[in-house]
């Protein structure tokens, strides 16, 4: 991650580099600011859930810090509210699911 092109002489990998890192901030800012979850932001940005995840708790601490801390806040607030949103999906799941059966007779 901290490689100098210089030193390399590999422009297209420092460019690849500089996209991720812009990527890894870009995301962050995106959750910070909406305080949505990995899946609304890995949507947004086109890439998967696992690359969002992989961008904010592996990349972005040597990117930068502070913004980590508020992430790190953000992502862990999410993993203890999941099991209620999972419980909410199911519900409203069932609760179409009835009212498809009451209007079809």
């Amino acid at each position: 991650l901290f490689i100098s092109c210089k030193k390399r002489g590999e422009g297209a990998f420092c460019l690849m580099l500089e996209g991720i890192e812009k990527r890894a901030t870009d995301e962050a800012r995106y959750l910070a600011a909406g305080g949505c979850t990995v899946r609304q932001t890995a949507q947004a940005f086109g890439v998967s859930k696992s690359t969002v995840y992989k961008d904010l708790t592996e990349r972005l601490p040597h990117l930068d810090g502070r913004l980590y801390r508020r992430i790190r806040h953000v992502l862990d607030c999410n993993k203890a509210e999941r099991h209620l949103r999972g419980g909410r999906a199911t519900q409203e799941k069932f609760r179409g699911e009835k009212l498809e059966k009451i209007t079809r007779k």
